[in-house]
């Protein structure tokens, strides 16, 4: 199972530090969010569904200790970063996977993806080959679905509930016809490469829209899409001619 994690820590410096050094030296995390508190981890934790955190312990108002026990039912893989090495102790009563103290050493950076890459294989593996190809092959049902991994597993979604892909920095959100949205730790490019052209439509660098909900198309506050639920979605320059003739062919 790929490794989504979530970067909680109230100096924007060091969050990004941290998410550099990641990047650079740990292929297998995917920083999908960071968050400067405790509300905000909470609120991209049920939005973005990570499946590791590396959580700051001293933070305004509400400190690490306190989010974790606050999701404590999540049971969450989580690596403690701090400057302050006398909340060791406390970080591994907390049942912390891990404790890296500020600055953070690349070696210790390694040594603790590696655990949370041996309890994420322990917690799920990777997503079924065989669904994986059922999903590329165009006589299958499961080839009308995308596959978006969950905490509890897989979370096939039809095509045609799909209004919508918006690109969030690495990951994708897909908004659905209910007004409900799923996150994928994939990066919109993955998308527009395997889904079908004819059917969902890369528009913006930021949006793929399904062209099956088209309701119009208005010129008058700009080049916008507008899909069956009212949303607005704007057309880039360079994709509008691409997007009219293929809208022409309806």
């Amino acid at each position: 199972m790929a490794l989504r994690a979530l970067i909680v820590d109230d100096e924007p410096d060091a969050r990004n530090n941290l998410q550099l050094m990641l990047e650079e030296e740990c292929p297998e995390v995917v920083v999908i969010g960071q968050a400067g508190s405790a509300p905000e981890a909470r609120e991209k934790i049920e939005t973005l569904q990570p499946n590791a955190l590396f959580l700051d312990i001293k933070m305004p108002g509400e400190d690490g200790f306190a989010l974790l026990s606050s999701i404590a039912e999540l049971d969450l893989p989580v690596v403690f970063t701090t400057a302050y090495d006398e909340y060791a102790l406390k970080a591994f009563k907390q049942n912390a996977l891990d404790y890296l103290e500020k600055p953070i050493d690349v070696d210790a950076l390694h040594r603790a993806v590696k655990k949370l890459t041996r309890m994420s294989d322990q917690l799920g593996g990777s997503q079924p080959v065989a669904i994986e190809n059922l999903m590329k092959d165009p006589t299958s049902p499961l080839s009308s679905r995308l596959a978006i991994p969950g905490r509890e597993g897989l979370v096939l979604l039809k095509h045609d509930e799909i209004l919508y892909l918006e690109a969030n920095d690495s990951y994708t959100t897909i908004h659905l016809v209910d007004g409900k949205r799923s996150v994928s730790s994939k990066h919109i490019r993955v998308f527009e490469t395997n889904l079908d052209p004819k059917t969902f439509f890369r528009v913006h660098k930021t949006y793929i829209i399904n062209l099956a909900h088209l309701k119009a198309f208005n010129r008058t506050e700009g080049n916008m899409a507008v899909l069956d639920n009212g949303a607005l979605i704007p057309v880039s320059r360079r994709r509008l001619p691409d997007f009219l003739g293929l809208i022409n062919t309806f």
